[in-house]
């Protein structure tokens, strides 16, 4: 395929297989060494970049690890390497880093200041904690960390965001001297790409380009593009459809050099996340980080951009798409468990047809799910949180934050005059899937809420689940981690439920 993007300061164009990673097209076909390669699975950002996206005449960046971004995902786009970034002098960013003993081997350090890069580039306000967020998924083995806490604390008092609006970021940022001067003709250059990308593909469209206008139709995705390799052409319902790519191309880079590929973006879809009468409804291509900051869905779940801190680091969450988390099947999928206890459905569609499946269905087996050949994903509903209802997620693992869970549980209750009306419950790390507890919820409905009640319905969820040993924990330790998360759920939602065994609703 013909990859053409903007790097740095210059239009460039690659031809590569659409599963070439940016990373080894940076490093290994353009010399820039700078973006290192260490883990190649996003676990220690040494490999970020900023992938800049044309959105209304302006560009909107994020920091992306260059280690999960395959080719068919940059045409079109701005990428900037750490050598984009560099000049004569020290930015006030690489300054601060230096000044506070923030650098020992420099391994780390391209990534750290194109994640602070992507921080200033986004962040409405000078907030240290989302400045300390927008480098937690950056590992240094030499500093101990408190050199880069210091160099964040130092560069958000010295600029002071609020007094510069997102539309005028960029300039700014160009004036504080933490981006080039180029940035500013970077619109322009990705015009020029865009204007050569559609005049190539336009004329003679492929059978694959001629149905994409009907997927396009279907699935609302302003970027549907397809690119071949292999077979001249290939039915839709054999390729792969990539949003984020975060874990596929961890788990089964191999199986991406023999199939046609399908790379996904939600750049036009407005709203992501919309209320529809009594539901709630979020595209299958909302990204983690915007289902976390999601005023809508913040209004009901007040906890949700603290507990979604806990299931990755911010360039995964930028990529990560609900699509991906959901379809990938995962026993400990934290979206999975997330909306299984909201009861939630999903809307899958083939051609102009359309088919609703409640998640709880969806997990079939191990690694198995109920979408058949040619079906997509579109959109997941649930029915809105009412004032009486009370929810809670709950995550444990080996690293509190940014890894992998042991178990993971959620629980949305509903309780009127001591007496539990509605439930649902649900449970990672404990069975081959994602787990709906049928059995306890239907234990729960109907009893009074108090310390028996609690105690018997984590014996009952024992009697559902099937943990097994691996390297999270042993089946017992599961175990024990689930009755601990339910008397979890409980303890948060009905405070004092566990003070000399009765309930006080608090």
């Amino acid at each position: 395929m013909a990859c053409r993007f903007v790097l740095n300061n210059a239009s460039i164009e690659e031809h590569v297989p659409a599963d070439a990673l940016l990373l080894d097209i940076i490093r290994r076909n353009r010399g820039m060494t700078g973006t290192k390669e260490a883990c190649r699975e996003g676990d220690c950002g040494a490999c970020q970049i900023l992938s800049g996206e044309l959105i209304n005449n302006r560009i909107r960046y994020q920091a992306v690890n260059a280690c999960l971004v395959p080719a068919g995902a940059i045409t079109g786009r701005h990428v900037v390497s750490i050598e984009g970034l560099n000049s004569e002098q020290l930015s006030p960013i690489q300054r601060a880093l230096v000044d506070n003993g923030a650098i020992q081997c420099g391994f780390c350090t391209p990534g750290l200041v194109i994640a602070l890069t992507g921080f200033f580039l986004n962040s409405r306000l000078s907030d240290e904690n989302a400045a300390l967020d927008s480098v937690a998924g950056n590992l240094c083995r030499c500093t101990g960390y408190a050199g880069i806490k210091r160099a964040v604390s130092a560069l958000c008092r010295q600029f002071d965001l609020s007094a510069s609006p997102l539309e005028r970021r960029i300039e700014d940022l160009i004036a504080w001297q933490i981006l080039p001067a180029y940035f500013s003709t970077a619109p322009g250059m990705l015009r020029h790409v865009h204007e050569i990308t559609y005049a190539f593909h336009s004329p003679h469209p492929s059978p694959l380009q001629q149905e994409r206008e009907l997927v396009v139709e279907v699935i609302p995705c302003a970027f549907l593009s397809q690119y071949q390799v292999g077979k001249a052409s290939e039915p839709l319902e054999h390729a792969i459809l990539i949003g984020g790519g975060t874990d596929l191309f961890v788990q089964k880079p191999e199986q991406l050099h023999s199939q046609a590929l399908y790379f996904l973006s939600n750049e036009s879809l407005y709203p992501l996340i919309r209320k529809a009468q009594s539901d709630l409804i979020i595209n299958a291509l909302t990204t983690i980080e915007q289902i976390r900051t999601s005023e809508l869905l913040q209004a009901f779940f007040p906890r949700l951009a603290e507990d979604f801190k806990l299931i990755c680091s911010a360039p995964i969450r930028q990529r990560a798409t609900l699509a991906g988390n959901l379809v990938n099947a995962s026993p400990i999928a934290d979206l999975a468990v997330f909306f299984l206890a909201l009861a939630a459905q999903l809307t899958l569609v083939s051609g102009s047809e359309t088919r609703i499946v409640s998640l709880q269905n969806f997990f079939q087996g191990y690694k198995k799910i109920d979408l058949k050949p040619g079906e997509r994903l579109l959109e997941i509903s649930f029915e809105i949180p009412g004032k009486a209802d009370r929810f809670n997620y709950e995550k444990v693992s080996k690293r509190t934050h940014l890894d992998i869970a042991s178990v993971n549980s959620a629980m949305l209750i509903q309780e009127q005059a001591g007496k539990i009306n509605k439930v649902h419950l649900s449970a990672g790390g404990v069975a081959p899937v994602p787990l709906y507890l049928a059995k306890t919820c239907a234990y729960l409905r109907g009893q009074t809420v108090c310390l028996a009640t609690v105690k018997t319905a984590a014996e009952i969820a024992q009697t559902e689940i099937a943990p097994i040993s691996d390297i999270r924990g042993s089946a017992q330790y599961k175990r024990l981690l689930l009755r601990q998360l339910l008397y979890a759920h409980f303890a948060e939602l009905f405070p004092g439920v566990f003070e000399g065994g009765t309930f006080n609703a608090g």
